[in-house]
């Protein structure tokens, strides 16, 4: 990363954003105070600020830059693509090559009988695209009743009103009148905070049960559907127990409810595997999918639809009254193409699989002796330290997320970009990661929960 690219000094553009830019998910008045780290640049797993630091971004973005940033083919098919085709829509009974031949490559990638995808710009659109369709799939088998969508407490799906509500983000819902009617929650797979004296084995059994009781309390003629990650990840890589996901299965065939799995963050090779579905043994009815379907160089998402619920939308459902501007977009479908070709050929999730997913494992499980770790959890290329004062014991901190604050931001300053959610820190590199690049990962996380330690001795934190 040797280009600098020409731009104004940095506390000209902080000044600037901070009297033009509303930032998601963002303190305003933090912000606003402290100036926000400019990105100018990014070249593999690398980024460079606007003072030239190099940093490593071991979360992809937000789990989003599969294949890494940098990738010259990915601009240039964009570029031929918006002088041939910049838009065109697909609802007026219209199509274009580049959305065809994306449905197509999706098709054959997923699992089972996932076939027919209807396109979105991102997650939070095509889990709200989810509530429509899974409402209108049962009223068009004559069962109108069949609204409610069960979801996870701490799940995450989306910020829009509609998958906003379906996650189970607490904070979420506390802004905006959140959440919408016919949606309910039941407990995440959550063992190390939530397991108590259960095996995880027994633990995940009663978890997945929850769908079960929910279902006879709403009754199964209301209930349309049950919706979930297969790793929980904005909740904190919240990895299931084993038992988890083969008796959710179980109780969803028993009952005549739709599954949606919410393939986002584990879509595409983050668990080592195409898909999460995959590695857990999941046979979703309805597959959520954006991120690393164009490795985050373009907004694209979709819904991925099984040969049973797609039928009823090609036989009896008539129009469905549901779209977006962008739904299919050219350019975006040219560019996912190109992200798709890219990790299939060069066999960018089979390294995952065999290489450099076992190797980030066992490195990650060295920070798992640290004295300030409860427990070091991994699936595939997305990865968790649960922060504790007494590790053994599994036991949390008093004032909550003070730890994980104060571990990410020695993360940043040693140029390593960690995220924390609560007391739990987390990755998800680029997928293309090597290993000397995990063990720089290792290092500096290592040095971060070194320091960070030393702060909590210092503030009286640590029993």
């Amino acid at each position: 990363m040797d280009h600098i690219a020409n731009h104004p000094a940095t506390a000209d553009m902080q000044a600037a954003d901070a009297a033009h830019h509303l930032h998601p998910f963002t303190d305003t008045a933090g912000i606003n105070e402290t100036g926000a780290r400019i990105i100018t640049s990014g070249k593999g797993v690398m980024l460079r600020d606007s003072e030239g630091a190099e940093i490593l971004d071991a979360m992809a973005g937000l789990w989003c830059v599969n294949i890494g940033y940098g990738r010259n083919e990915l601009a240039d098919v964009a570029s031929r693509q918006m002088r041939e085709l910049p838009y065109y829509n697909t609802f007026f009974q219209t199509s274009h090559p580049p959305v065809i031949a994306l449905a197509e490559k999706i098709a054959a990638l997923t699992p089972g009988d996932l076939n027919r995808t209807f396109f979105s710009c991102g997650g939070s659109d095509a889990n709200d695209t989810n509530i429509r369709l899974v409402r209108h799939y049962w009223a068009s088998l004559g069962k109108p009743s069949k609204t409610h969508i069960i979801a996870r407490q701490n799940g995450y799906h989306g910020s829009a009103m509609g998958s906003a509500s379906l996650g189970g983000m607490a904070a979420m819902h506390a802004q905006g009148g959140l959440p919408i009617p016919g949606i309910s929650h039941i407990a995440q797979p959550y063992w190390y905070a939530e397991g108590g004296e259960l095996s995880p084995e027994e633990f995940g059994l009663q978890a997945a049960r929850a769908l079960a009781d929910e279902i006879e309390r709403l009754g199964e003629d209301n209930v349309a559907a049950f919706i979930a990650e297969p790793v929980q990840g904005a909740g904190g890589v919240i990895v299931p127990p084993s038992t988890y996901w083969p008796e959710i299965q179980r109780i969803c065939d028993a009952h005549e409810i739709l599954l949606i799995a919410d393939e986002v963050i584990t879509g595409f090779g983050r668990t080592g595997a195409w898909f999460g579905s995959e590695t857990y043994g999941i046979r979703p009815d309805i597959m959520t999918i954006a991120k690393g379907l164009s490795s985050g160089y373009q907004p694209i998402g979709g819904s991925v639809l099984s040969e049973k619920v797609a039928a009823v939308f090609a036989e009896k459902a008539g129009e469905f009254n549901h779209g977006y501007t962008y739904s299919g977009h050219p350019v975006a479908a040219a560019v996912a193409l190109e992200n798709l070709r890219i990790l299939d050929e060069e066999g960018i999730v089979d390294t995952v699989a065999t290489d450099t997913g076992p190797y980030l494992a066992k490195r990650w499980a060295e920070l798992g002796a640290h004295p300030l770790v409860g427990e070091a959890r991994i699936s595939g290329m997305m990865a968790a330290l649960e922060l504790s004062p007494d590790a053994a014991g599994r036991k949390p901190f008093e004032e909550g997320g003070v730890a994980g604050l104060i571990c990410r931001d020695h993360c940043f300053a040693s140029n390593l970009i960690m995220r924390h959610v609560g007391d739990k820190m987390i990755i998800s590199p680029p997928l293309v990661i090597s290993k000397a690049e995990i063990d720089i990962v290792i290092e500096r996380a290592h040095k971060a929960l070194d320091l960070t330690m030393a702060d909590l001795k210092v503030q009286g934190l640590m029993r």
